[in-house]
């Protein structure tokens, strides 16, 4: 059995764009073509590889396909680089990368842009906590990811990039009207910024100031960038990293709540492949991210 290239090409594409209609006009076909292209790959595997929902997600023999596709994509790449072909004659080949907000909002972009003047590669970020990335590294989703797992995927290999090093602020006119008193009595009333219900630096640091964390009243901010604005702004208390706040804290702006830091160690996984590519951003984002964070 072999499987084309053309097949898996497809499945990628509606699984990326969410609908047949739009990987049809990704691909300059027809809805029908692309239809009659999933259903020809299903009839020769013998098995679904797409659920028909909103968005279409896939099967697990469809993530095995996305995987090939993405591989064959990448070598694709790689061998027109060896030809020594123009890049500008080079369609620019889809790298689905997955990152934590806060290494977004602060450090990631710019060893991106930087291989993005270098190669014709264009970058599909997958935002999730850093908990989280490695499980779309194992699903196929993405082909490299920012993740807190120091234990390589299967099928990955695993660099350290160092830590993000979160400390506890609000602003002076929050403490003063918040914070006066009792500490741990204080802190246990005082509204307090989580990002989402997933989100336990703010309830690891209450913990280590003798807090129970279930006490205090939370606002939710599902935004790296307006969570830093909202705990400017006096919504509440959070942890922030000290790579957003630390200008802010120097103006006073914001002032430090005390207790220990939370340092997060962060991780750069990505698909053992042997491609230039793949190794090219791997050895920029690792360089970048030992340059920026914390030493493990």
């Amino acid at each position: 059995m072999k499987i084309s290239f053309e097949l898996t090409e497809t499945v990628a594409a509606v699984v990326d764009e969410g609908t047949l209609d739009a990987a049809a006009r990704r691909l300059h076909v027809t809805p029908s073509a692309v239809s009659q292209r999933i259903k020809s790959l299903e009839e020769q595997l013998g098995r679904l590889v797409l659920v028909r929902s909103k968005p279409v997600r896939a099967t697990d023999a469809g993530r095995a396909i996305i995987r090939l596709a993405r591989q064959a994509a990448l070598l694709e790449h790689d061998t027109l680089a060896e030809l020594g072909a123009d890049p500008a004659d080079q369609s620019r080949t889809s790298v689905p990368l997955a990152v934590n907000a806060d290494s977004l909002a602060t450090w990631f972009l710019a060893p991106l842009a930087r291989l993005s003047q270098q190669h014709p590669v264009v970058f599909d970020l997958h935002r999730d906590d850093q908990d989280f990335t490695a499980g779309l590294l194992e699903s196929g989703t993405v082909m490299g990811a920012v993740t807190s797992r120091s234990a390589p995927v299967a099928g990955c290999r695993v660099a350290t990039l160092g830590a993000m090093r979160y400390e506890a602020v609000a602003t002076p006119a929050y403490v003063d009207h918040w914070l006066r008193g009792d500490r741990a009595a204080a802190l246990a009333e005082a509204p307090l910024v989580d990002f989402d219900r997933r989100d336990d630096l703010q309830k690891t640091w209450l913990v280590g100031e003798g807090v129970d964390p279930e006490r205090p009243p939370r606002h939710y901010v599902p935004a790296s960038n307006d969570f830093a604005t909202a705990v400017r702004l006096g919504l509440g208390w959070a942890l922030l990293p000290r790579l957003q706040s630390a200008d802010a804290t120097e103006r006073g702006e914001l002032v430090l709540l005390g207790g220990a830091p939370v340092d997060v160690a962060l991780h750069w996984q990505q698909w053992n492949l042997r491609s230039p590519l793949l190794d090219a951003i791997a050895d920029e984002i690792v360089a970048e991210g030992r340059r920026i964070l914390a030493p493990v």
